[in-house]
């Protein structure tokens, strides 16, 4: 493995930061002293700064040794919130915030990225500009559209962006990219059927919604196994279902809510377009009527085939090509997908390890992501760091684009 020796000097420092940051996790929109201590981090090391696009988002300004004047650059992108969830681990950096946890390893993104900037502002080996962009409201909030919508392309002028997620389960010194989808598209629905409630020994007397449910949830499975395409890849679940307060009540409604995931904006408009037409022709069929709504939330991300290709190579010359894999596709959702919407770019994988790194005190859990016991794996720190360096560095000298 072929680490920069400049930041595997400094990756303990850089430790430090990151379990400061997860011990203190702020949530979708609400990371302003994560926004702080990086802003204050890149500041110190002579990196201009802009505050404040999307809420509590930063951008670092690092120019090469002509002052950016070639015209060329690429964004870096690391995302800074955590889940609104308990943490079980006790070690020392555990969480300090009730009901707040950084479970995605969101503190070890922005630790990498920091890593990566030191190491650039300190050298400045290249020519063109390297934007560090720090993300808010990964999870859930689309803090990537919100920074788009306030004009992070038009006031930081990039060719391509770059983005990297932390994955549990892949062994500890390996990476992963791939062209084409890599995460899904995230919506959700919420349908309500309609009857007419009555006494539970007295059917006949109601509109039952609560069959009329059942019967649209196994309706939808046929919308996957029947109506797209066998190779398309697609999810509907029905992860809530709510109905009545009593064993011998019939409810007047019965609410059924869940997500469906995605590779393509195709297959989404037609399992949407179904899942209306299986609900409300069912509805219809016995006399009733329902509400459907329909969320698309965050669409599929998207590599560009170029930069996912010279995302693999810069992997390769660090870790060897035996430990720079395919990246599988998975059915979660990541917000990175908006910017590559906007530019070419490519998000990848960095292992964190089946959870053997953490310290004593963690939750009797799985090392996975959105679990109480996670937790980030510093080792990935340097390795993190050098492939930002590399990627920055070779992408200024021979742009895809």
């Amino acid at each position: 493995m072929k680490l920069i020796d400049s930041i595997v000097a400094q990756a303990d420092a850089i430790a430090q930061l990151r379990r400061d940051i997860h011990a203190h996790p702020e949530l979708c929109f609400e990371e302003q002293r994560t926004a702080d201590l990086v802003a204050a981090k890149l500041t110190e090391w002579g990196i201009p700064i802009h505050r404040g696009l999307g809420t509590t988002g930063v951008v670092g300004i690092v120019h090469g040794r002509d002052g950016g004047a070639c015209g060329k650059a690429l964004g870096l992108r690391a995302d800074m919130d955590a889940l609104p969830m308990h943490e079980l681990n006790t070690f020392a950096h555990a969480s300090t915030y009730s009901g707040k946890m950084h479970a995605c390893g969101h503190d070890g993104h922005t630790a990498m990225l920091l890593a990566a900037a030191q190491h650039l502002a300190q050298q400045r080996d290249f020519d063109g500009t390297v934007y560090l962009i720090f993300q808010p409201a990964e999870e859930g909030g689309g803090g990537a559209r919100e920074m788009i919508k306030d004009g992070l392309f038009e006031r930081f002028p990039m060719q391509a962006v770059f983005g990297m997620h932390n994955w549990p389960g892949m062994p500890v010194g390996s990476m992963a990219a791939s062209s084409g989808p890599v995460m899904a598209s995230s919506n959700e629905f919420k349908i309500t059927v309609r009857g007419k409630g009555g006494h539970g020994a007295m059917p006949h007397m109601t509109l039952d919604p609560v069959p009329v449910a059942c019967q649209m949830v196994q309706g939808f499975q046929n919308i996957i196994s029947r109506n797209k395409k066998p190779v398309d890849a697609g999810v509907i679940s029905v992860t809530m279902i709510h109905g009545g307060e009593a064993t011998n009540v019939i409810p007047n409604s019965c609410e059924l809510q869940g997500t469906v995931r995605t590779f393509s904006i195709e297959v989404l408009d037609l399992i949407e377009r179904r899942m209306r037409q299986v609900a409300e022709h069912t509805a219809a069929a016995h006399d009733m009527q329902c509400d459907f709504e329909f969320v698309r939330n965050y669409p599929p991300t998207i590599n560009t085939a170029a930069e996912a290709a010279f995302a693999a190579q810069v992997m390769a010359d660090i870790v060897g090509a035996e430990r720079t894999l395919a990246q599988e596709p998975t059915m979660g959702a990541e917000d990175f997908a908006y910017m590559l919407q906007a530019k070419p770019g490519a998000y990848v994988f960095i292992a964190n390890g089946d959870g053997a790194h953490r310290a004593g005190g963690h939750g009797g859990g799985p090392c996975t992501l959105h679990n109480a016991s996670y937790d980030f794996n510093d080792e990935l720190i340097a390795l993190g760091g050098t492939y930002w360096v590399e990627l920055a560095q070779r992408w200024l000298r021979n742009p895809t684009a």
